[in-house]
């Protein structure tokens, strides 16, 4: 008995094609915060190289967190992602660091607003 597909109805193969552009969209954190979205946390290893985030919140054993917090990753603290490759290279309070991605898979991130331009003095 042969099956008939209702119009409009997607098969198989096209939901699967829909569902892994999705999940491959929404894995980024866009450069620039969207006009009109809300933002949600996104851990650190799926930020962009070159993108400036804001560290809000680590989701590691008391012990890791304040480690991280001894190194500079501070909740509230600007992060410049540098490369993205078996480890990560970040900027944080003008040192370059390296980490592991599964360490930086507890730095949970937003994306910071523009940087303030220092005043020539």
């Amino acid at each position: 008995m042969a099956r008939t597909r209702q119009p409009g109805a997607l098969s198989l193969s096209d939901r699967l094609r829909t569902v892994f552009i999705v999940s491959d969209a929404s894995s980024r954190v866009p450069s620039a915060p969207a006009v009109g979205r809300t933002q949600s946390l996104c851990p650190l290893n799926r930020v962009r190289a070159g993108d400036v985030v804001v560290v809000k919140q680590l989701n590691g054993a008391p012990e890791i967190n304040q480690r991280l917090r001894e190194m500079g990753f501070g909740e509230e603290q600007r992060v410049r992602v540098l490369t993205l490759q078996a480890n990560l290279l970040c900027q944080v309070c003008n040192a370059r660091l390296g980490i592991s991605a599964r360490l930086a898979e507890l730095i949970m991130v937003l994306p910071a607003g523009p940087v303030p331009q220092r005043l020539a003095a």
